[in-house]
């Protein structure tokens, strides 16, 4: 069984998705949670709730993860409350779906803004909680397939997820000597309030069990979150750098 007693998590995105099944599988696990949220108030208080049931200490944070001043002021909150930063999940998402042709330069960079860059300011910020410490600390960002694939009308957001997988590449290479590890959990296809909007939604659902390589079992967001807990763990040590991809081999063939 894995173990994070004591250990203190970072969900950014948390209140709801693959995000609220992150933070519950580390608190599930012994992790104390700080789960932050800009928009969904009352879920991510009701998820605050059942994570404390566990007996974690808990801090429920709205911030708005794309303004420096903001991922400043919940590090600071985090080093003052709890003195300890073990694991970063940056979670926190958006996008739009839409061509590119009609993408705008306020939707190119609420995308980039949102699921690119907070990682980078989150380390910026957490860097003297994350580094040098007796234990390997760790920074895990969550993507999705349209980093490595062409998906209808997904281009601005597969764009920013290849851009957050190569900036933790290069934060392995930059900062894992310091004793942090860097990795990526690429999901496939979860039914979230998210995917729902997707264009083709219903026949990507329904398509899903003929592309899955694992029986008539359904990817579901905690699946996700038990690869999260993996590389959040001592076990994925000597994993630095990586995107491990979580979808029941579904990108695997045509």
């Amino acid at each position: 069984m894995i173990d994070l007693t004591d250990k203190v998590a970072l969900v950014t995105g948390g209140s709801r998705g693959i995000g609220r099944a992150c933070a519950r599988r580390l608190a599930e696990a012994g992790a104390h949670l700080v789960v932050n949220y800009v928009t969904s108030r009352a879920a991510a208080m009701e998820l605050g709730e059942a994570l404390r049931a566990f007996g974690r200490d808990v801090a429920v944070i709205k911030a708005d993860v794309t303004e420096r001043d903001d991922i400043d002021s919940l590090i600071e909150f985090i080093r003052r409350e709890f003195g300890r930063l073990d694991i970063v999940v940056s979670n926190a998402a958006t996008g739009g779906f839409r061509p590119l042709l009609a993408t705008t330069d306020a939707n190119f960079a609420a995308a980039m803004n949102t699921n690119a860059r907070p990682v980078l300011y989150l380390v910026q910020a957490a860097i003297d909680l994350l580094a040098d410490r007796p234990e390997r600390t760790k920074v895990i960002g969550l993507s999705s397939h349209g980093s490595h694939m062409a998906l209808p009308m997904y281009g601005t957001i597969g764009a920013t997820k290849a851009a957050l997988e190569s900036l933790m590449r290069h934060l392995a290479l930059e900062l894992g000597g310091r004793g942090i590890n860097f990795n990526v959990v690429k999901a496939g296809l979860v039914e979230t309030d998210s995917t729902r909007r997707l264009p083709g939604a219903d026949t990507m659902f329904a398509g899903r069990q003929r592309r899955s390589m694992v029986g008539e079992r359904v990817l579901e967001a905690a699946d996700v979150a038990d690869a999260v807990l993996f590389l959040a763990s001592r076990l994925s040590d000597l994993v630095q750098g990586e995107t491990l991809t979580v979808d029941g081999g579904a990108a695997l063939h045509v």
